[in-house]
């Protein structure tokens, strides 16, 4: 059964455009700063880095997409035109200057196109800002604890909420915490990472951020949220039987409500503050 070159070519541009509904689709899947069922693409974004992370997946898509669809179309032409009934007696060529060229310089000029764009996010990601608010994660087996230096040195645990009570947990599955990060909404927020045990990862998925919290060196990163809201992430790193039990919750607040919240904060953990792991290693060092 032969195809017409037509057909083939409907037929792929039918793939393409189903290809194109499918992935504007699964934004309507997503849900602002956590995971949502049937979700198949990025979390929303909630900064200027996370914008640039999804601007820079569809770039890839489209290119993929579009090599890969050629890529179909050469191996269908092939297989229609030159088998050996369409074309019973095959050329003999066995160089072609113009095409061993082509297909050398085009996928460079393809993986320069990508890595300008590349590198100039990976800039963004690692060159930070002057921050507004400065927060210390350090990672626990197998929790976060949280320090505010410039608000008061105040330090506090955040431990899983709800897990087998899933029905008294307003959250997603195993991402609810008793404490939540509270930061004011377009700020510059820089997060200094550091593990009291072993490797863990801070990640929050709609802010584009993941960085190792590594024992005895501190690492660090930023965002700005440019929304309200909570946004959930985890523990990224495999490190322990609990690992699975190690959420993230950032509480982005307007810059009324953050000031509330601190004042109150002094007060909630002033009697915790000797008990978290970076006071004690302050102590010890003394």
């Amino acid at each position: 059964m032969k195809m017409s070159k037509g057909r083939i070519g409907r037929h792929l541009l039918g793939l393409a455009v189903i290809c194109g509904a499918l992935a504007a689709s699964g934004a309507a899947f997503a849900e602002l700063g956590q995971p949502a069922p049937w979700e198949y693409t990025l979390q929303g974004s909630a900064t200027p880095v996370m914008d640039n992370i999804i601007w820079f997946h569809r770039v890839l898509l489209i290119i993929i997409t579009v090599i890969t669809l050629f890529v179909l179309a050469l191996l269908v032409t092939v297989m229609v035109k030159f088998n050996s009934r369409s074309n019973p007696t095959p050329s003999r060529t066995t160089h072609n200057t113009l095409i061993e060229v082509a297909w050398t310089l085009i996928p460079v000029l393809i993986l320069v196109g990508i890595a300008v764009p590349s590198f100039r996010l990976l800039f963004l990601q690692l060159d930070l800002p002057k921050a507004d608010l400065t927060i210390k994660a350090t990672g626990k087996q197998w929790y976060w604890s949280y320090a505010y230096p410039d608000n008061g040195k105040f330090e506090f645990d955040s431990l899983l909420a709800c897990d087998e009570e899933r029905t008294k947990c307003d959250a997603p599955r195993l991402l609810a915490v008793d404490n939540e990060i509270v930061v004011p909404v377009d700020k510059v927020v820089r997060v200094e990472t550091i593990g009291a045990d072993v490797i863990h990862s801070f990640a929050v998925p709609a802010f584009g951020i993941k960085i190792d919290a590594i024992p005895g060196r501190l690492n660090e990163t930023w965002f700005k949220a440019t929304k309200t809201g909570k946004f959930y992430g985890q523990c990224s790193e495999l490190c322990g039987k609990d690992h699975a039990y190690m959420p993230i919750v950032v509480h982005v607040v307007t810059d009324q409500e953050f000031a509330t919240w601190v004042e109150a904060a002094k007060k909630k953990f002033a009697a915790a503050k000797d008990t978290t792991y970076a006071s004690a290693a302050e102590s010890a060092a003394r």
